[in-house]
């Protein structure tokens, strides 16, 4: 294949839904085709999914037209399970399983960000981190994780892997989170955790353990991970996006208002909007804990540009047996389509131009399909602000709700033809 087969290619799907996550549009255009829903979680009474909670607390969900059943399991591991066996519609999970679930040819679809930052920390007992230098000597231990194979492992698994160790060097025990956490810690049955909080700060407030790695403030993101690290989100089978458009857009619309509630609301606030038993009978621990993660949480719901790279990263980091090769991160984004969005966020919807131009920074071919109105807020932005972006747009495709097939047709039916100009394709 020569070099200029290897062209940096892009579809940006402008339509008025969310199909395809990492980003997530406003606008709903009409009622959710299906009301009842059921969300799959693991751990909801950790701070790590704390929108999830507002968002039915708060009646987010309900303003919405949604009445959403939450299942709450074990961990992440457990609700993508359920997601995948057909009890769950949709899981607010850790955006990696999107990407562990495209390794084994399975399209599961994110969308609807809740944390910009990992949000987790690993520590240890107190007795143990005295022998512990490095990761290196963590070799034989036991960790309290969610579950096996949620993020919570994978985050021990990847701070082993620096010291040379292997996955099956550690031990990770499912513990669960909140109350379980604690107990796990006090009755020494693990030497460490990698948890959410607000179990961690309560552990570190009775001085039983030591953070070894954190995670829970964006400067602790940028030093492990060089910048953002997408944590949960919202991801679906892709028949949620595509069959339900608007029940997707109603779930994605709920999340990021808890978001949105959550940027400014006082501690205390907070505090009063959750169940009684996830503040683990210290409501001034849980209000701490909460004041010192809130810059972790998404703003706005959109995927940073550097998140799924960075996430990629990470868990090739931790696990060899990711192969880079066959994952293909693309940009395939969705835009809220009425002006009434427009006109009433016009801050956020520079912020989400600036992101998709951003993104596209080193992008060579772009490919635009959409409706007439949000395909051309987009083409209008690209031509006032992002003026680089302009010659490298190949076509344009006026379309409603496209399939991923109907995009991998205009794919080749653009950029084949390019190649074919070039001379690099018979």
């Amino acid at each position: 294949m020569t070099k200029l087969q290897m062209r940096r290619r892009a579809i940006l799907a402008a339509a008025p839904a969310l199909m395809a996550a990492p980003y997530v549009a406003r606008a709903q255009t009409g009622k959710p085709e299906k009301t009842k829903v059921v969300m799959a979680v693991g751990g909801k009474s950790a701070l790590y999914y704390l929108s999830v909670t507002i968002a039915e607390t708060k009646g987010f969900y309900k303003d919405a037209g949604l009445d959403v059943e939450i299942n709450d399991f074990q961990g992440g591991a457990k609700s993508l399970e359920a997601l995948m066996g057909g009890s769950a519609d949709v899981v607010a999970g850790a955006y990696e399983h999107t990407i562990r679930m495209q390794q084994r040819g399975q399209p599961i679809k994110g969308f609807a960000l809740i944390g910009r930052g990992m949000q987790l920390a690993i520590g240890l007992r107190n007795d143990v981190a005295e022998k512990v230098k490095g990761p290196a000597d963590i070799k034989g231990m036991k960790f309290g994780v969610t579950a096996p194979g949620s993020q919570t492992q994978m985050l021990v698994t990847n701070w082993a892997a620096k010291g040379g160790l292997k996955a099956s060097d550690i031990v990770a025990i499912g513990v669960g989170a909140g109350a379980s956490v604690v107990a796990a810690i006090e009755n020494k049955s693990v030497d460490g955790i990698s948890q959410a909080d607000p179990a961690l700060t309560i552990l570190q407030e009775k001085n039983l353990i030591k953070i070894m790695v954190d995670t829970r403030t964006m400067k602790g993101n940028q030093e492990l991970f060089g910048g953002t690290m997408p944590a949960a989100c919202l991801y679906a089978q892709p028949a949620l996006l595509t069959k339900t458009p608007n029940t997707a857009q109603a779930l994605a619309n709920a999340i990021v208002r808890a978001n949105e509630w959550l940027q400014t609301a006082p501690p205390e606030e907070v505090a009063k909007a959750v169940p009684t038993a996830y503040l683990l009978g210290d409501k001034a621990i849980y209000e701490k804990a909460f004041a010192n993660v809130r810059e972790t949480i998404s703003p706005d719901g959109i995927m940073p540009p550097d998140g799924p790279g960075n996430c990629l990263k990470f868990l090739v980091e931790g696990d060899p047996k990711i192969d880079p090769a066959k994952i293909k991160p693309h940009y395939h984004m969705q835009r809220r389509s009425t002006t009434t969005a427009e006109h009433a966020h016009p801050a956020d919807a520079l912020h989400f131009f600036q992101a998709v131009e951003k993104a596209l920074a080193d992008v060579e071919e772009i490919l635009i399909v959409g409706p007439g109105s949000a395909k051309l807020e987009l083409i209008k932005h690209v031509h006032q602000h992002g003026h680089a972006l302009v010659p490298r747009i190949v076509g344009v495709e006026t379309v409603d709700h496209p399939t991923d097939g109907q995009l991998v047709a205009f794919a080749h039916k653009y950029f084949h033809a390019k190649d074919r100009l070039r001379g690099t394709v018979p």
